[in-house]
């Protein structure tokens, strides 16, 4: 039904339900339950889940395994393009494109976490979720146009076209060693140098923030800024972080520098 649904292809829910009923002699409730329940588990993993499928976390950790063996075999699921569920994704990443929404980071904002926060970590901890969108290219480039596109936007709405006509994608066109991939402006003029981190999962999905971003936050306190972009296949939205990074998020060492004695 996801493939279904990114293939913007129709499909009904009800009778996918009627078949498993038949197959596995389950209840139509006890169906929708355990669609739920994977929702929760590609919730963990970062990923997008079916819409009308709320995500339900009493699972065991096998379905885990079952949707992961089911993500490793799908590699057309995997390597799908961004913002693959909206049609008017590639609008949005056009220099007309509208600002995003920028709301609190999550452990700022009204919500509570869920209830169930600890073991959505766990899962993203043990399959890496934030190496895996680390490494994800093709995301990340997205991410960062559609944010500098939203800086243009927000500037040239605050009536200060002449900055938005300056702001640089500076990881395009120097490369990533600077520790931030846009340079733009507060509505004042004020430098903004901004790193920007994207997935297709939720608010509370981890990402990765190398040794040299780290070092350029805390050198450029008073400019640096992290925007972090969730639900990016769906409906991009963003909160942002600013220096000190421990304030917002829990900072751990994945690796260390080995020199020889």
């Amino acid at each position: 039904m996801l493939q279904l649904d990114a293939a913007k292809r129709e499909y009904s829910k009800a009778e996918y339900n009627r078949r498993l009923t038949k197959r596995i002699d389950r209840s139509r409730a006890s169906i929708e339950f355990k669609h739920r329940n994977v929702s929760a588990v590609l919730q963990g993993l970062g990923e997008v889940w079916l819409q009308g499928y709320v995500p339900a976390a009493s699972f065991q950790m096998s379905l885990v395994d079952a949707v992961m063996s089911w993500m490793e075999k799908s590699p057309e699921w995997m390597n799908r393009p961004p913002g693959t569920f909206v049609d008017h994704f590639k609008s949005e990443l056009r220099e007309e494109g509208s600002p995003l929404w920028v709301g609190p980071p999550p452990t700022q904002s009204n919500s509570p976490p869920p209830a169930d926060l600890d073991k959505l970590m766990e899962i993203a901890k043990r399959f890496n979720v934030a190496e895996r969108d680390e490494r994800n290219r093709a995301l990340g480039r997205a991410g960062e146009l559609r944010v500098l596109n939203h800086e243009r936007a927000t500037l040239s709405a605050a009536g200060r076209s002449d900055l938005a006509e300056k702001v640089k994608w500076t990881s395009e066109d120097f490369g990533d060693g600077a520790g931030y991939d846009i340079a733009s402006f507060e509505n004042d003029g004020r430098e903004k140098l901004i790193e920007v981190k994207t997935t297709r999962g939720w608010e509370r999905t981890p990402f990765y923030i190398s040794r040299n971003e780290y070092d350029v936050a805390n050198e450029n306190r008073d400019a640096w800024c992290l925007l972090r972009l969730w639900n990016f296949d769906r409906e991009p939205k963003a909160f942002e972080i600013r220096p000190p990074l421990e304030r917002h998020v829990s900072l751990v060492a994945t690796n260390f520098r080995a020199t020889p004695n």
